[in-house]
């Protein structure tokens, strides 16, 4: 049975969210716009993650590495989180399916872990073009299905930003193809979720992103996903057969060109019975809750995140130490 999607449009920018938006059009979009997808450039990719270990997380995150996964994994617990919470969430990060890691986004992910009051396993899937697509969403599903030998499903969340966001659609699905059974929610954030670059070049947004040229991820399909038919049910979400999906919280920025993604996503989850809120923030770039440092709107949807976890996860987490 189709379910209409609950859009929410959720007023205000402030001058800390249009200050990022101005400094990522001037710095950042004609970076992207210049930057080669060569294999060169592409191997230094990752040295991304490598600077990030400059940026400190936030006071009181506890980290701990995780040993018996095909990548590198990390728990990431926020302030005052009790390690051992019944409920979880399970995130892949963003970064264009080449880029990004466990060190860029462990202050947000550290936010997420304290508002939504579980800790949060943050996996680092090999990427492309080091790997195939399809080896990406088996290191998700093997995380989920290593999760699974200690967690309910109905405690799990599963999360994810861009290229995570994507993830975050596809290793549910294909774990269902698998026979393990699905995750208590989604919580998806800016995702990428269709690879027809064609619909988000024809956006009207597509000249009002401040971070992401829409016709240079055409660059980026053809190297991630070489040969693919882009309408292909078990690489692309929009096309899937989501009806076994659980409830979904997506979050996207008014001026993204993933808007186009988003909005596709949440008719599409709608259509196939799944229960599915869309929020759509204003004047927000691409996943702007990293810089909820600069951004309030970047905190208030944090806690909207972790509050979405709260409620779809069904475990009573341990009381807190007085």
């Amino acid at each position: 049975m189709a379910l209409a999607p609950v859009i929410e449009q959720r007023a205000g920018c402030g001058r800390g969210a249009r200050a990022a938006a101005r400094l990522m059009r001037v710095f950042m979009r004609p970076l992207v716009t210049r930057l080669p997808w060569t294999p060169l450039t592409l191997r230094f990719a990752p040295l991304l993650d490598l600077g990030a270990a400059l940026m400190p997380s936030p006071r009181g995150t506890r980290v701990t590495r995780v040993a018996g996964l095909g990548c590198a994994a990390e728990w990431v617990r926020g302030r005052g989180v009790p390690a051992d919470s019944d409920r979880v969430i399970l995130y892949f990060h963003g970064g264009g399916f080449v880029a990004c890691g466990l060190r860029t986004h462990r202050r947000m992910i550290s936010r997420i872990s304290q508002a939504a009051d579980m800790p949060v396993l943050s996996v680092a899937y090999r990427m492309q073009p080091r790997v195939p697509i399809q080896t990406s969403i088996d290191d998700c599903v093997d995380a989920y299905r290593w999760l699974l030998e200690t967690h309910d499903p109905d405690d799990i969340v599963i999360a994810g930003d861009s290229a995570g966001g994507y993830l975050a659609f596809m290793a549910p699905l294909h774990a269902l193809r698998a026979g393990l059974p699905r995750p208590a929610g989604i919580a998806a954030l800016s995702p990428f979720a269709d690879l027809d670059i064609d619909v988000k070049i024809a956006h009207a947004n597509a000249p009002l992103d401040p971070f992401i040229p829409a016709r240079r991820m055409w660059d980026m399909v053809r190297t991630c996903f070489p040969g693919a038919e882009l309408t292909d049910p078990w690489l692309s979400p929009v096309h899937a057969d989501l009806a076994g999906l659980p409830p979904t919280l997506i979050h996207v920025g008014s001026i993204e060109v993933l808007l186009a993604d988003a909005e596709l996503m949440a008719e599409r989850l709608g259509a196939a019975g799944v229960a599915c809120t869309l929020q759509i923030w204003e004047g927000q770039a691409h996943v702007f809750q990293i810089f909820a440092d600069l951004s309030r709107e970047g905190l208030i949807a944090i806690q909207e995140i972790g509050a979405f976890a709260r409620r779809v996860t069904t475990a009573v987490t341990p009381q807190k130490a007085a």
